[in-house]
């Protein structure tokens, strides 16, 4: 009954707002898929098909319903050393591996790593991303007629003001009906999606790469099968994490990451590069109401019907039309209200945030970008913690025995400020009692330490008495310590 359940829920619940958000999604792609596929050096068809196909695997597959995945320029830019000195039939077999990658990292649960990923770096990728959408748009606009400009800005009008009157229909497809109806109307001479590039004329078939199945092959593709399972995962677990929020509704990251796999596998036997999933496309999608995995499907499908079959209407529309579609998708991309976050919110967060956004734009690259703010969140909350630590003292005269408490988290961003906290040649003291009952060592810097503090003491001739370890510490001590063990009180205490 769960199952029958979630498979209505996710498919048949909204099949209307599905339909019409996958038919706007399908025209969306068509001059993406071939932009991306001009960008990696191949056959136009070669983006089309993966487009087509990814979003059909990974709507039945993946792990978050009306996402968009399908042929994207990160993916791109990637393999095109490949695709000039190997050859597209390299590019598929570089995609069916990257694919097996991406499918061991869904069943290694490598999905939870998204928890890893601070908001401020997430807020980082939003913005550069909407920066970059916008920017992709100005070619069409440079040096452009002035009956492009109208139509972009007649377009907007459609998008943001037919909604006011009724949502019954999405109002980006309004857009693009209406402006490709008066350009062919009025016969306005404007760049249309036929001057992309040439269409495929018939139905994509089943194929093995045609590489020598070798040690050699696998050193070739290899290093860029690599590279395509790491940003194509981590472009899809951003995305989603974005439509969970969009949608307030949950998603599994580990199925998304099997899912991925799938679609990239079965777009590489059937002539499609790799892909990910499209933050521009899905925000579209769900902008224009889809929720369920039939938006997907539907853009998957209808995108091959239309560039097979319908493909001579299709070249008809006017790029201005999908230019102000694209445009709307940066606006509602862009987290607007960053610009005030970045007064209130902590200093630490908005650099974060501020050199996601620099290094994305700036390398056009954003697995480069996160990583970065990644790199930055957990150098900042290091630091954080780092400060947290408190060593506080009691001094017994008459027993000449002073008393240490250690309160904090001790581990390689820590264990130096441990050791500076210590006075090892106190003259009027004959032992040292350390307590760790309310600290906790992480790694082998922070055991090190401890073995540092000890033997610094006993140099001094200053008897030392470790007591308090939790069990994790107490485990972490026994196992790569080197002080000697035989007098504390550690092991006596554990769980206490």
């Amino acid at each position: 009954m769960i199952k029958t359940h979630t498979l209505r829920e996710e498919w048949f619940s909204n099949i209307r707002g599905d339909l019409l958000a996958g038919l706007v999604v399908a025209l969306a792609l068509i001059p993406e898929a071939l932009a991306f596929s001009v960008i990696a050096g191949v056959d136009p068809k070669v983006g089309l098909y993966a487009a087509f196909v990814i979003a059909v695997v990974s709507a039945i597959a993946g792990g978050r319903p009306a996402m968009i995945s399908a042929a994207t320029g990160a993916i791109a830019l990637l393999v095109v050393a490949l695709v000039k000195d190997h050859g597209v039939q390299y590019l598929f077999a570089a995609g069916v591996l990257a694919g097996a990658l991406q499918i061991v990292a869904g069943f290694a649960k490598l999905g939870a790593l998204m928890r890893f990923v601070s908001r401020s770096v997430i807020t980082g990728f939003v913005n550069a991303l909407a920066i970059l959408i916008f920017l992709a748009q100005l070619p069409e606009l440079n040096n452009a007629p002035v009956a492009v400009f109208a139509m972009v800005a007649s377009g907007l009008a459609i998008i943001y003001l037919l909604p006011r009157l009724t949502k019954v229909v999405p109002s980006p497809l309004v857009c693009i009906v209406v402006l490709t109806i008066i350009a062919i109307a009025f016969d306005i001479p404007v760049r249309t999606v036929g001057d992309m590039g040439a269409f495929p004329d018939s139905l994509p078939g089943f194929a093995f790469p045609g590489v020598p199945l070798t040690f050699e092959t696998l050193q070739i593709i290899f290093p860029y099968s690599i590279a395509i399972a790491i940003v194509g995962l981590l472009e899809s677990l951003m995305t989603a994490a974005i439509v969970d929020d969009l949608t307030d509704t949950p998603s599994d990251k580990n199925r998304e990451c099997r899912g991925q796999g799938i679609a990239n596998i079965v777009a590489g036997f059937i002539g499609g590069m790799p892909g990910c999933a499209m933050i521009g496309q899905s925000i579209i999608n769900v902008k224009s109401g889809g929720r369920g995995r039939l938006s997907t499907f539907v853009a998957g499908a209808f995108l091959l019907v239309l560039v097979v079959f319908l493909g001579p209407w299709v070249k008809q529309i006017p790029m201005a039309a999908l230019v102000a579609v694209m445009i709307m998708v940066s606006i509602s991309t862009f987290s607007w209200r960053s610009f005030k976050n970045v007064v209130e919110h902590p200093t630490s967060s908005s650099v974060v945030m501020v050199v996601t956004v620099i290094v994305v734009v700036a390398t056009h690259n954003l697995a480069i970008g996160v990583g970065t703010g990644v790199l930055l969140s957990a150098i900042f909350f290091a630091s954080k913690v780092r400060n947290v630590l408190v060593v506080e003292s009691t001094l017994d005269t008459e027993q000449k025995t002073r008393r240490y408490f250690v309160r904090g988290q001790v581990f390689f961003a820590s264990s130096e400020a441990l050791v500076s906290e210590f006075d090892f040649k106190e003259s009027d003291v004959s032992s040292v009692h350390l307590d760790l009952s309310h600290a906790h060592f992480w790694d082998i810097t922070a055991v090190d330490a401890l073995d540092r503090v000890v033997h610094k003491f006993r140099r001094n001739g200053i008897e030392v008495i470790v007591s308090g370890l939790n069990r994790a510490s107490a485990t972490m001590v026994e196992k790569f310590a080197t002080h000697d063990k035989s007098g504390s009180e550690g092991a006596a205490q554990i769980g206490h």
